[in-house]
């Protein structure tokens, strides 16, 4: 079931992804070789408690899986849900995935950047440039009237002239009280009619594209979700609301 806030929480989702919003654009900072991903996590934690909110992956259960830490921190060839560790260091060169949860007065706030790590080569930057495109027309079909699939739909064509793969495995999905409600928000085109989308529906709208395949499979720690055959992974995710006016980005300062 589709659930559509009342104006009151879209406030506290708009101060959820707020805060979201200010880690992915703090710790951009702090990306560099050397640090490991647990010196991130840590910091985000501390700074989500900082602004009087909880990290929201921390404690997430799925099935039997409990995520133990803060952020999702994925590396190169990991498409989502890396798990932070002090032994994983950033080196020049690769590309880092972070994906922040975070709650707000009991509703959430989800966001998600891939950062180069010092200086990356011009097909990585057009990876990186390509999915942060995608992002960008899928969001502009958010609208009033509109169906989830033209949301697909616009990802898709954006993304598969360019020579990317689009992994199907993985969605965007409905975001609120919960954090994965419905609809789910595919990112390529299956061909199939969607609901439509109103007014005060919030959609965590989240393209993964690899410059290979778009198979994937779950590392041993039954979280890390890397690309089968170790090509490059981007990840770049908006929470947004559905208004009269159009989509109204909630990730953002």
């Amino acid at each position: 079931m589709i659930i559509l806030k009342t104006n009151n929480e879209l406030k506290l989702m708009r101060e959820a992804n707020r805060i979201a919003a200010i880690i992915l654009s703090e710790i951009e900072g702090k990306i560099k070789p050397g640090v490991s991903t647990y010196e991130l996590d840590k910091w985000a934690e501390d700074r989500i408690l900082s602004l009087n909110a909880k990290p929201g992956f921390k404690g997430y259960h799925s099935g039997s899986r409990i995520y133990p830490a803060t952020l999702c921190t994925s590396i190169n060839h990991e498409v989502v849900h890396g798990i932070p560790t002090k032994e994983r260091l950033l080196r020049e060169g690769d590309i880092i995935g972070v994906d922040v949860g975070v709650i707000y007065k009991g509703y959430y706030g989800d966001g998600a950047y891939t950062y180069a790590v010092g200086k990356v080569s011009p097909e990585v930057e057009d990876l990186m440039k390509t999915c942060k495109g995608a992002l960008d027309v899928g969001i502009k079909q958010a609208k009033k009237g509109n169906r989830v699939t033209d949301i697909s739909i616009a990802i898709d064509k954006y993304v598969r002239p360019r020579g990317y793969e689009i992994v199907r495995d993985l969605t965007g999905h409905g975001i609120g009280r919960d954090l994965h409600e419905e609809p789910q928000i595919l990112n390529y085109n299956d061909g199939k009619k969607g609901q439509k989308l109103k007014v005060n529906m919030t959609l965590a709208i989240e393209p993964m594209i690899t410059n290979g395949t778009y198979k994937v499979r779950t590392l041993n720690d039954n979280w890390t979700v890397v690309t089968d055959d170790g090509s490059l992974s981007a990840h770049y995710e908006h929470t947004v609301a559905i208004t009269g006016n159009g989509p109204e980005i909630l990730t953002r300062l």
